[in-house]
């Protein structure tokens, strides 16, 4: 049987003895997704087709294409035969700026990332969210930090238990809301990094979750994708298991960013 997450394929195991065993194996769903905003299409990217509304919501403000969930109307999440549309209402304004780097991708000569169309604009960090405080639980966290070091540890050893899809396949992401005490309060996974950070990022917006009290961790590396989508969304934290890149660590620095990285067993490191 499948799900919407995995699906049942038939394999062939081999032995050390040169024999080969037929069966199943779960294998993780990775589907074409296109978002459209008022009825016109953005981009298509690969994911897993479940929290598809949380996904389109996430993005739109992890891309600053949104300032805040309320610009969103209404989502409508429609499966069809080539794959999964996500149809987003979004205010004029927000449409208006949408279709303004519609225009610099269609005409854009220079460096090509995410529809910028210079170097200049590249280097611009994102800009925190206005009057954005660092929380009091955070002040005073360290590396060396027994509080810190807890919450960490805590949060890693519950991770893989609500990592449910990964256990199944083996192939999904995953990027987790924590109280300040290690606790997870929320886990979405996807095979894109990127997009399970999305998916976080939509839930908390819909649900108004004062981005003061949580931080995010990541089952993955810190890119500096990573690192502009929760500047973006006024994460004060950000936790992977994996190393950073000099670019995330950069970023971090100037979005003033918490950057913690090979988060694992009973270590940590504070790169910003």
């Amino acid at each position: 049987m499948s799900e919407p997450g995995w699906s049942a394929r038939p394999v062939l195991r081999s032995s050390p003895d040169g024999a080969a065993t037929p069966g199943e194996e779960a294998v993780a769903v990775e589907a074409p997704v296109a978002l459209l905003f008022n009825g016109v299409s953005h981009v298509v990217m690969m994911a897993t087709p479940l929290n598809l509304a949380e996904l389109g919501l996430g993005f739109a403000l992890s891309e600053g294409l949104l300032d805040d969930a309320a610009q969103c109307y209404g989502i409508d999440v429609v499966s069809t035969p080539l794959g999964w549309e996500v149809r987003l209402e979004v205010a004029t304004r927000s449409f208006a700026r949408l279709q303004e780097r519609r225009r610099q991708m269609a005409g854009r000569t220079g460096c090509g990332v995410c529809g910028i169309e210079s170097l200049q604009q590249w280097a611009q960090a994102p800009a925190r969210p206005a009057k954005w405080p660092v929380p009091d639980w955070l002040s005073s966290w360290r590396a060396d930090d027994a509080p810190a070091q807890s919450a960490v540890q805590t949060a890693l050893l519950d991770l893989p238990g609500r990592q449910v899809l990964n256990a199944q396949t083996g192939a999904l992401h995953a990027a987790a809301w924590v109280t300040p005490q290690g606790q997870l309060l929320q886990v979405f996974e996807d095979v894109g990094r990127h997009n399970a950070l999305d998916k976080l990022l939509g839930h908390l917006a819909r649900s108004g979750a004062p981005m003061s009290e949580g931080w995010v961790l990541m089952t993955s590396r810190a890119s500096h994708e990573l690192v502009h989508k929760c500047i973006r969304a006024g994460v004060p934290l950000l936790a992977a298991v994996s190393a950073p890149t000099s670019l995330a660590i950069d970023a971090a620095h100037a979005g003033q960013l918490r950057l913690w990285a090979w988060c694992r067993d009973d270590r940590f490191s504070t790169f910003a």
